[in-house]
């Protein structure tokens, strides 16, 4: 009998952008952001996770809960996902990023001088140059919506 005989047959696995792209779902769960949750992941040259960061305060900063009720009075002190995740990281050493979220123009910028090769994003940000900064510097800036998300009884979170 041989170990998958009675069984079902293997999960195709994961692409590395696919597996990257969960994991930011999963990181954009810790966002203290009531209105966007975001969630970043940087992947090296040999495929290994380098961080994984979301957006929210700077760490250590508890704001009181009148913070929250005022999305556009808050929106200067927030700090992006990919900020979080650059400080993880030195230039060069990250082959790709994952972002919930398309990243927003300073943030594609910023994702260009740590030398990324790769972005991905599963939502748009209209508002962003994200996509104009991308082709000039000759970085794939891809959608990737088709990766295996955590399910709640209300559907995907």
């Amino acid at each position: 009998m041989s170990m998958n005989e009675g069984h079902l047959p293997p999960v195709a696995r994961l692409t590395i952008p696919q597996y990257a792209m969960a994991l930011a779902h999963v990181a954009s769960l810790r966002s203290e952001d009531p209105f966007r949750k975001v969630g970043a992941v940087a992947i090296d040259f040999d495929n290994r996770v380098i961080g994984t960061a979301y957006n929210g305060l700077a760490p250590g900063y508890n704001a009181d809960p009148d913070f929250w009720a005022d999305r556009d009075a808050r929106r200067k002190f927030m700090l992006h996902a990919e900020v979080n995740l650059c400080s993880l990281f030195t230039r060069g050493n990250v082959r790709l990023v994952a972002c919930t979220t398309k990243p927003c123009t300073s943030c594609m910028q910023m994702l260009c001088a740590y030398g990324v090769k790769e972005v991905y994003f599963r939502d748009d940000y209209p508002e962003s140059e994200a996509d104009a900064i991308a082709a000039r510097y000759g970085i794939p800036l891809l959608h990737l919506a088709d990766y295996p998300q955590i399910l709640s009884p209300a559907g995907p979170m």
